[in-house]
């Protein structure tokens, strides 16, 4: 009551004030009844209009690190240039009221043509254009704005864009509310700065920044690595959505990007997307967001990894083979290069200008590019299998390395006549061993329980039996059995695989588990690829155990101290056929072989032939196992020892750089002083 007593009084400015604020009191109440009775409807319908999208949001990749953490494989940003519906709605509409007011002026012509009259004024207004044409003509103005904006696009960047109507559509139809990439690769700076340079001159158009793999290397380790291809399905260890929409993402398709694509790949996040009646975007929320994967460290030395890439490289003209370096004391891997290769980055970013040619060398069997030859490429193994050869004769007795063996340069097992490049000639073991002298080692293989004791080897080696190093991405190669042996088995076949050949098939890495098994006394390995997998601040999650023993060969060192002097004969003897192998300071025991390989037709084709080197060093203390095999070369001397010579160079090296590391850092007398 107060208030009225004051009203009542001759203030006109207290009048005034009263008057404003009953007036927005009312206009208030105003807004509240028409809102809350009058649209409720228009709201109510407004609100079913809309939907929600649920969006899968792929994860930030982990890295795969060598042993010191070098990056082997990474993340980088890449520029797309993305189109967005919404933001081209207006431009769609007044495309498509010029084509329908076009298409309706030009029937209005024809029907006043065909009635010979004009249409007076409340027919026109009556006429119309059918359903089934606006719809044709809506479809058509959508693309004719967006191929004109591609256009422009394409001329700014100087490069061709390809944006077919059916996938124009497809993505309209099923997902304008998320934005499409116009361009399948990266903008490379040049292309940034342009478009950067325009960016406002074109609706719908803008630039988006999303982390892609890359491989800072190149082809280096690329079979190692593996590769990723496109993955819109992908769901295997995260909480199973039924999503609209799946952002592009990548899943490992071989190697460490295959074998541990769970944990690299990360947990996707997801985000919902508010659509409008029309299926344009209205807003979006991120509410999980992706948490990234986890690094993978390999045992791999980057160092000792370039160095075997570029000497398998260089071998020889379009090289096709393999190089597996290994601790001779652990089983890890430190290197392993496979050729011909391929550059696992144009599996994400094709390069326009090499796709056609790219594509054909992957598509190509006989060039075999995605086959990582370390492991998934079979071999004869050829004279290097005499290191087997010889153990076995040593244990059981038959084989006195200081017996003086008359070899005619060849040696005739019935009526077949096998051939021998060490010529003839008077051989004791280690002579034969440098020479490498077939009639020398399939004498011995052809007395009495040889064979048996050699199966028994290969056995403890595990021939034929993955080494598990890439499970379902290896190969066992063949080795028979000891029932194989006593079954319809001819001297011949013993023949055979006493000179490596024959029904004998292994890969790099198993020569290179061997050769680690006569370096170490007898240990064989499973070999190591993975040392650890841990988080991207560096805490571990998982620890792989190094020196994982898988069985033992069961020489004696006796034995293995032949074996390794007549390993020294091959490399160090002035007519060893590994004699080219020189490293200072170091004394490299090693053994070359050639196999015979037989063509599609089924005969012998010498220039198929596949040529080995497998060694270790320093034979007077062994660290490194070097394994080398080349298709198509000249010899296992002549190809593949100047390959393990360039490796070799490269461990001296990092031996010395650990060294440098591990000696104590004194102070200087200056720093004392």
């Amino acid at each position: 009551m107060l208030v009225f007593d004051q009203l009542k009084k001759n203030d006109p400015q207290l009048r005034v004030l009263a008057f404003v604020v009953l007036t927005g009191l009312l206009v208030l109440f105003t807004g509240l009844w028409w809102v809350q009775l009058v649209s409720t409807r228009h709201f109510k319908v407004k609100l079913e209009d809309q939907s929600v999208r649920t969006v899968r949001i792929p994860a930030l990749r982990g890295k795969i690190l060598d042993r010191d953490g070098r990056v082997l494989a990474d993340n980088h940003p890449a520029y797309n240039v993305d189109l967005y519906m919404d933001e081209l709605s207006t431009n769609f509409q007044i495309a498509y009221s010029s084509a329908v007011n076009r298409v309706r002026s030009n029937l209005l012509v024809a029907t006043e043509a065909q009635l010979h009259r004009k249409l007076n004024t409340r027919e026109r207004e009556r006429f119309g254009v059918p359903k089934a044409v606006k719809d044709q003509l809506k479809s058509e103005s959508r693309y004719e704005v967006v191929s004109n904006l591609i256009g422009n696009l394409s001329a700014r960047l100087q490069e061709p864009i390809d944006l077919t109507r059916k996938d124009f559509e497809r993505h309209y139809d099923i997902a304008r509310a998320l934005p499409m990439q116009i361009m399948p690769y990266s903008l490379n700076q040049v292309q940034l700065a342009r478009f950067e340079e325009q960016s406002d001159s074109e609706p719908g158009l803008d630039l988006e920044v999303q982390p892609v793999r890359y491989y800072p290397y190149g082809p280096l380790a690329a079979h190692l690595l593996g590769y990723l291809q496109h993955d819109n399905d992908s769901g295997e260890g995260e909480r199973k959505t039924n999503y609209n929409y799946r952002l592009p993402d990548f899943i490992g398709a071989t190697g460490i990007e295959g074998l541990f694509n769970e944990e690299l790949h990360g947990t996707a996040g997801e985000k919902s997307v508010v659509v409008n009646y029309l299926g344009y975007r209205q807003s979006e929320t991120v509410w999980l967001p992706a948490e990234p994967g986890l690094n993978v460290v390999l045992t791999i030395d980057l160092d000792i990894q370039k160095a075997a890439d570029a000497a398998l490289q260089g071998a020889q003209a379009n090289v096709r083979g393999a190089v597996v370096v290994m601790d001779a004391q652990n089983g890890d891997v430190l290197a392993m290069a496979s050729a011909p290769t391929y550059d696992p980055n144009h599996r994400i970013h094709p390069d326009p200008a090499t796709m056609q040619v790219e594509n054909e060398r992957w598509n190509d069997e006989q060039l075999g590019l995605q086959r990582n030859r370390a492991i998934y490429q079979n071999y004869h193994p050829g004279s290097i299998f005499k290191v087997i050869v010889a153990m076995a004769g040593l244990e059981l007795g038959t084989l006195n390395p200081d017996a003086i063996y008359k070899s005619e340069g060849f040696y005739m097992v019935g009526r077949r006549r096998i051939g021998d490049t060490a010529k003839a000639g008077d051989f004791d073991f280690d002579l034969a061993m440098a020479k490498s002298s077939n009639p020398y080692f399939i004498n011995e293989g052809l007395k009495p329980g040889v064979l048996q004791k050699i199966i028994a080897l290969g056995q403890r080696l595990h021939l034929g039996e993955r080494t598990g190093i890439m499970p379902h991405q290896e190969t066992p190669g063949n080795f028979p059995s000891l029932k194989r042996v006593s079954s319809d088995w001819r001297d011949g076949d013993t023949a055979n695989i006493s000179i490596g050949q024959g029904e004998l098939d292994v890969t790099p890495v198993q020569m290179a588990v061997m050769g680690a098994a006569v370096a170490n006394g007898g240990k064989v390995f499973w070999p190591r690829l993975v040392s650890r997998i841990e988080t991207t601040d560096g805490a571990v999650v998982e620890n792989y155990a190094e020196g994982r023993v898988r069985d033992y060969l069961g020489v004696s060192q006796h034995t293995l101290h032949i074996v390794h002097k007549g390993m020294l004969a091959d490399t160090e003897d002035p007519e060893g056929t590994g004699r080219a192998l020189s490293i200072p300071g170091w004394r490299v025991a090693g053994k070359t072989g050639t196999a015979e390989v037989e063509n599609r037709a089924g005969h012998i084709d010498k220039s198929l032939k596949d040529t080995w080197f497998v060694s270790f060093a320093p034979e007077e203390s062994p660290r490194y196992v070097v394994v080398a095999t080349v298709e198509g070369g000249a010899s296992g001397g002549l190809t593949c020892v100047p390959i393990a010579q360039k490796i070799y160079l490269a461990l001296k090296e990092r031996d010395a750089h650990l060294q440098s590391k591990s000696l104590p850092k004194h102070r200087s007398l200056a720093a004392v002083q």
